[in-house]
């Protein structure tokens, strides 16, 4: 990529550069900036002014030094190997970085290749032979990068033509041509990889409405909030709430094919975290057990890097994720988190001296929110063979001192349509995950119907019930605080009993355990089933019990003592015993708790 010496600095404010004589200079242009070739990018032009948000740092910057401009945008390099890598906020991976500087900091002005050029695949031609029309988007062969990913080789966006070579199947590089096409007489060349400007979405056939579960593993949200696969969250909580734990048992144990982890101004230690967990974890494809690491690639902009940088990368995770969408896959981002990436938009907005709104964030700080979420959902994807992808996003917010009132909060709850409120009073209690169940709610319950129609029919009728003894119970403790337990009616002691069970143990997740680490659906609907058998069982006993033979709450927790405790211990059931012998010992389970009531009819 050529090079060319355009203009230079004429003034210097933080991450924000003006440069003059940028005459035919583009906006959103990467630029090189001073001499120690700063990466930079064009966000305002005026006459032959332009302003340059700068992603690393400016210190040393003087007035005349050389800006270059490259003429292209802030593209991602796209292809075999991008997976399992930690990259920075503008894709350099931070791996090779630190082999070339034997440094634990990134020294400014550095470039690296994100992917590796000297690196062979084996290169397998799909679908096309010469003489087929193509499009773009098509995919052309396959190259399998890992034992969970087979990454498919397609067609840029935009490219039309008809094919006149195809390389045979064996082993290319990324810069080995593998394909020509000829259109109105110009020739194209396509190798194993494409750069895409991170700002624009990449293109689909058309968006479709999500209708299978983003399974996560966790019993809170699959059970009372689900998300759909190319669904969008938001996780707000204050300090020490559990939004990064959250965000990374998504990413390790969701049904998602491929995970984006974006670390957005979060503390180092936290990517450190999954540096290390990460390829410990494994999950089994094929019969053989491989690292949950291959499926995944994090960004990484942690508080100690430029604050600038951390809006290129939330743009960078969510062009890598539509490129792994557009091979049919379902990928998940993770985003943690939007609130610091919002920080680094007001940051730049006030050195651009631009009218603040509230809390001094930009006017235009919903619009950028909305925009990036819009490139989640489900797609049926361009070119042949007709696939259909989906990406789901998850943001984490953190406001501060966990007011849910703040505008980066605010503007994120306007837009996405699951919301996973975290409570600071239940962290206090040690009670993770900490979603609030009567903060927290989903829109997508009635897009999931068919699928639990299709697979799990009571399930549905049952998730009522348990949110109906949530919210009862609620409305119950104001009248215990003031009267006592003792002067409730039967039944509403029966609830708060039965709420304790749902709360401490079905809503409660211990993350550090074997049996409970991550909860398979089948196991959370069918400890659901038996407590609200349970329930529903014992609300008619006490409800047609007589005077002779009174049947009380106290009476039900001292006959059936040894059935309750089997109740609450459910979670002990390991998932790697297999479905079958858990789903044998829940239905026996089952039949023990109606065996009992049938004892109470008599």
């Amino acid at each position: 990529m050529s090079t060319r010496k355009v203009g230079g600095v004429f003034s210097v404010s933080g991450p924000v550069v003006i440069a003059d004589n940028m005459l035919g200079a583009a906006m959103y242009e990467l630029v090189r900036v001073g001499h120690f070739n700063l990466v930079g990018e064009i966000i305002r032009l005026e006459e032959d002014r332009a302003t340059i948000q700068v992603y690393e740092e400016t210190s040393g910057l003087t007035v005349g030094d050389p800006v270059r401009c490259t003429g292209q945008p802030l593209s991602l390099q796209l292809g075999p190997g991008c997976m399992g890598r930690i990259y920075d906020g503008i894709q350099r991976p931070l791996e090779k970085i630190a082999e070339i500087t034997k440094d634990i900091y990134i020294p400014r002005g550095i470039a690296a290749n994100a992917l590796n050029d000297d690196d062979k695949w084996a290169f397998v031609p799909l679908n096309f032979k010469v003489g087929d029309p193509i499009t773009g988007g098509s995919i052309i062969g396959e190259v399998q990068e890992n034992n969970i990913i087979l990454h498919k080789i397609m067609v840029k966006p935009g490219v039309a033509g008809k094919v006149t070579m195809v390389a045979p199947k064996g082993s290319y590089t990324i810069n080995d041509i593998v394909m020509k096409t000829e259109d109105g007489g110009v020739v194209t060349e396509h190798k194993m990889q494409q750069f895409w400007p991170v700002r624009s979405p990449r293109p689909v056939n058309e968006k479709l409405a999500g209708d299978s579960p983003l399974l996560t593993g966790q019993r809170v949200i699959d059970a009372l909030f689900p998300s759909v696969l190319g669904g969008t969250c938001a996780v707000p909580g204050a300090f020490g709430c559990g939004k990064t734990v959250i965000s990374q048992a998504l990413s390790k144990y969701s049904n998602s094919d491929c995970i984006i982890y974006v670390g957005c101004g979060e503390r180092g230690n936290e990517m450190a975290e999954v540096l290390k967990d990460f390829p410990e974890l494994t999950m089994e494809v094929n019969g053989k057990d491989v690292s949950i690491m291959l499926r995944t690639t994090l960004v990484a902009n942690t508080s100690n890097m430029p604050v600038a940088a951390r809006e290129a990368s939330i743009y960078t995770g969510i062009t890598l994720a539509e490129y792994m969408r557009d091979m049919g896959m379902d990928a998940s981002m993770m985003a943690d988190s939007t609130s610091r990436w919002a920080e680094a938009l007001r940051e730049i907005s006030g050195r651009l001296a631009e009218m603040p709104a509230d809390s001094g964030y930009p006017a235009y700080l919903g619009a950028r929110l909305a925009s990036f979420y819009e490139r989640s959902g489900k797609a049926i994807l361009l070119g042949t063979p007709e696939r259909v992808g989906s990406i789901s996003i998850v943001g984490a917010v953190s406001p501060p001192g966990g007011d849910f009132s703040d505008p980066v909060c605010s503007a994120t709850l306007g837009i996405v349509q699951v919301f996973w409120g975290l409570d600071k009073k239940l962290a206090q209690r040690k009670h993770f995950p900490s979603l609030h169940w009567l903060l927290s709610y989903s829109k997508y319950l009635r897009a999931l119907d068919p699928w639990y129609e299709a697979n799990h029919p009571e399930f549905p009728p049952m998730r009522t019930i348990i949110k109906e003894i949530l919210q009862t119970e609620d409305d119950l403790t104001e009248i215990v605080q003031l009267v006592g337990k003792d002067s409730l009616a039967e039944s509403d002691k029966l609830i708060l009993e039965v709420a304790k069970i749902i709360k401490d143990d079905y809503l409660q997740q211990n993350g550090f355990s074997d049996y409970d680490r991550v909860c398979p659906f089948y196991k959370s609907v069918w400890m659901m089933t038996n407590i609200v058998e349970f329930y529903t069982l014992a609300r008619k006993a006490i409800e047609n019990s007589t005077a002779e033979n009174k049947v009380t709450t106290h009476r039900i927790k001292s006959t059936m003592n040894d059935t309750i405790y089997k109740i609450v211990s459910q979670k002990f059931q390991l998932p790697t015993s297999g479905e079958d012998v858990l789903v044998a010992h829940f239905k026996a389970l089952n039949q023990e708790i109606k065996d009992g009531f049938h004892a109470f009819e008599g």
